[in-house]
């Protein structure tokens, strides 16, 4: 299928940034990156939480505008626009789920390494509560701080941590243990 003449004028209207094509966009792929979202998800994830799902469809659309639609740009015509947007947002949800994937097995191996030595199951829980980890991530110094929030809340992989932070890629789980056991410190009461 070529481009719709429809969808020629949404797209030539958001490159030249004209009021509300942005919007009109959105309002016309919503439903469509929503979809694919849900069914990439499928493949790792039994059930989605729809506050995950409303992030990685977030993490697309802003995908999308970087670079002055960069993404966009790039499109040729040579098939749908909804065609190359369904390419698009399932390489990037993809690549986010298994970078989250990869996280979740890292927190399993994590707790169960606490619970082998003794420190207690509670231990992956504690870095679950967010608003709890962001308070204490303000208290961290910051290389530890942003190890833990790529690692934990943005899914980085270790080589990722490790290039971000110039850092070698085995040095990067000394630097999360370390953080980790910082945070539990700080989280102790005084008293402790």
């Amino acid at each position: 299928m070529v481009l719709s003449d429809r969808d020629r004028e949404l797209l030539n209207r958001c490159l030249a940034g004209m009021d509300g094509a942005w919007e009109a966009f959105v309002e016309h792929y919503l439903a469509l990156i929503t979809h694919v979202v849900q069914s990439t998800a499928k493949v790792r994830f039994s059930q989605l939480p729809d506050d995950l799902r409303d992030e990685l469809v977030a993490e697309i659309l802003l995908a999308l505008v970087d670079d002055d639609y960069a993404i966009l740009r790039r499109f040729r015509g040579q098939s749908s626009l909804g065609t190359y947007l369904v390419v698009v947002a399932r390489r990037i949800a993809a690549r986010r789920l298994a970078r989250m994937t990869n996280s979740i097995q890292g927190t399993k191996a994590f707790a169960a390494e606490q619970n082998a030595s003794g420190e207690g199951a509670d231990a992956s829980r504690e870095l679950e509560d967010r608003e709890e980890v962001q308070d204490l991530l303000g208290k961290l110094p910051a290389v530890e701080a942003k190890a833990i929030r790529m690692f934990h809340l943005e899914h980085r992989s270790y080589s990722e941590i490790g290039q971000q932070l110039g850092i070698p890629e085995n040095s990067v789980g000394p630097l999360l243990t370390k953080a980790r056991h910082h945070m539990r410190s700080l989280k102790l009461p005084a008293n402790e």
